[in-house]
């Protein structure tokens, strides 16, 4: 037995038909607008000429240059090389031992007379957690600070102190 709904309050079947007309008409044309239609846009495809695919004879795979000293330069074009021989002695078994920085930088040419090292042992005999070591290029510094507490080396250019030097407090003598 079926019954006849009596129709809502305010929608005429006239409206009815009309508000699904619309919605099926909206929903066909969402689906449309996302279904692929004709033929794809052609995808480019690379052409490889003869000449650039065969290599050169003379193409070499190329290592950026070994930093050299700049004599001439500033303390900034000299901080690669400054860096590079931290941490090759960073990398040796003399990681914590300020003397091998001060030799390390004179081997790369450096000048022995314009560096400071402090000490790699504390008052009391242990390792100390932190060197630091530098170099007075002009009016700045090349400065190196390596050791436990440090982690990776850290080299930096800075301004020469207002007293002449590179490093704060005390610095032990580079006598050998």
């Amino acid at each position: 037995m079926a019954r006849d709904l009596p129709p809502r309050a305010g929608f005429s079947d006239r409206r009815r038909r009309a508000a699904w007309v619309l919605t099926a008409t909206l929903l066909v044309g969402t689906l449309t607008a996302c279904a692929p239609g004709g033929t794809p846009d052609p995808t480019p495809t690379p052409t490889v000429s003869a000449s650039s695919a065969q290599p050169t004879p003379d193409a070499t795979p190329t290592t950026p240059p070994e930093p050299t000293l700049v004599p001439n330069g500033t303390a900034a074009e000299n901080l690669p090389l400054f860096t590079s021989v931290t941490a090759a002695v960073w990398a040796s078994e003399n990681r914590v031992v300020g003397r091998a920085y001060v030799d390390a930088l004179t081997a790369a040419g450096f000048d022995k007379a314009a560096m400071q090292v402090t000490n790699d042992q504390t008052t009391v005999g242990n390792p100390a957690e932190s060197i630091q070591f530098s170099v007075r290029w002009g009016e700045e510094c090349l400065i190196g600070q390596v050791g436990p507490a440090t982690g990776n080396p850290v080299t930096v250019v800075v301004p020469v102190l207002a007293e002449g030097s590179c490093l704060v407090g005390e610095t032990r003598p580079i006598d050998w």
